[in-house]
């Protein structure tokens, strides 16, 4: 029997599961109460969005943190209130989505990318030797890779580059026990649909920095009302700031607020059971042939919401070949070698924005042959094993 004969899988790749009773009813009060707007509360009465704030701080074991329209949002404010300035160097890694090299751009600095390695992670090597003449560092957790921390701080520290993460796909995850989005001066993170928690759209940004938080939330246009923000310095640190920084807007809502405050209590189970449905796949693709999922390191605690495999020395045609298959049998792959964006997947290659693109050989050649795939938690651990058998027979049939 061929695979095309085979069970075919129905179920969505987009869908999350829903919003819990808590959160339900919380919308539900603050949509009763019309004070959806962060600063529309009674006096003395912290908002949702201020709670949020202080409790998404404490799990990070952070001073301050700022909620955002989008993680896109977040991460440019973190870079303005960093003190990026038009034409300074910002580094990043190739290997990103679209929103990333976005809020470099949107700030006015320039950016110079960084090659990625096999295990899709940035390598070190390159950003040692492009360290230099640079003053910043976006990193990219992208997909939930998580580099050797250690040794990027050694090169921030040895190269006076000042770290801000993108921490969109590692809400929960953590380096040698030290939380992801702690590292750098700024981690932002994302509460879009597809990430850890869902607000549909939404972003968090956390700092130490007491100069840096009050810019930021200047700039996310707190219209002089910062004193209604309770994971902040004192009101002092604005007094300079308060008619030298402009209002952008970036600000989340007390609707948005009030779903994620209940996702936040159970975060980190949210992430293991994530986590078993990665270990599941990851030990299935990695006995069918052709199929590569790269080792991990034991000091990485990774959050497993989607899964990477390359399909390493095969041609686009065949590739395609195998993308289609699986299309067919219900299971839905990207594929990061696309000349053309598709969805959410993207290569450096379509950042024409940038004017003159480097060529990174490595990064074209990891990415040539990468595949993509959400692990949503309304997938059970029979929906996995069922996944994996499809992508066997597919990958049996066409891969040579």
């Amino acid at each position: 029997m061929s695979f095309t004969d085979k069970k075919r899988f129905t179920k969505d790749f987009t869908l999350q599961e829903p919003i819990n009773d808590q959160g339900i009813e919380k919308a539900l009060a603050i949509l009763k109460s019309g004070k959806i707007h962060r600063y529309n509360v009674e006096p003395g009465e912290k908002g949702e969005a201020a709670l949020l704030e202080e409790e998404f701080a404490a799990y990070m074991g952070k001073k301050y943190c700022l909620s955002c329209a989008s993680c896109g949002s977040a991460m440019y404010l973190a870079l303005k209130s960093a003190g990026v300035k038009p034409k300074d160097k910002v580094l990043c890694n190739a290997y990103t989505l679209a929103p990333v090299p976005g809020a470099i751009e949107n700030s006015g600095a320039d950016i110079e990318l960084v090659e990625i390695i096999d295990d899709y992670a940035i390598d070190l090597d390159d950003l040692e030797a492009k360290a230099p003449g640079a003053k910043w560092f976006m990193l990219s957790h992208m997909r939930g890779h998580i580099t050797n921390m250690d040794r990027i701080m050694e090169i921030c520290n040895a190269n006076n580059l000042t770290l801000i993460e993108d921490c969109a796909h590692t809400m929960g995850a953590t380096w040698d026990g030290k939380q992801s989005g702690s590292f750098g001066k700024v981690g932002c993170f994302s509460t879009q649909t597809y990430k850890h928690m869902n607000s549909g759209e939404g972003g968090l940004l956390v700092t130490d920095d007491p100069d840096l938080i009050a810019r930021a939330i200047i700039y996310s246009g707190s219209y002089m009302l910062y004193e209604r923000h309770t994971a902040r310095p004192d009101m002092d640190v604005f007094e300079s700031l308060k008619t030298m920084v402009p209002n952008y807007s970036c600000r989340m809502d007390n609707l948005r607020a009030a779903i994620l405050r209940p996702q936040l209590e159970v975060l980190d189970a949210q992430c293991e059971r994530w986590n078993k449905r990665y270990r599941l796949l990851e030990q299935g693709f990695n006995i069918i042939q052709g199929i590569t999922c790269p080792k991990r390191d034991p000091r990485e605690n990774y959050v497993g919401s989607s899964i990477q495999f390359s399909l390493i020395g095969q041609k686009e045609e065949t590739i395609r070949q195998f993308l289609n298959g699986c299309m067919d049998q219900g299971v839905e792959l990207k594929w990061f070698g696309n000349e053309e964006p598709v969805g959410f997947t993207s290569a450096y290659s379509s950042w024409k924005y940038f004017g003159k693109l480097p060529d990174l050989a490595n990064t074209r050649r990891i990415l040539a042959t990468m595949c993509d795939m959400r692990i949503p938690l309304t997938f059970s651990m029979e929906d996995c094993h069922q996944i994996l058998e499809i992508i066997k027979d597919v990958a049996q049939s066409i891969l040579k």
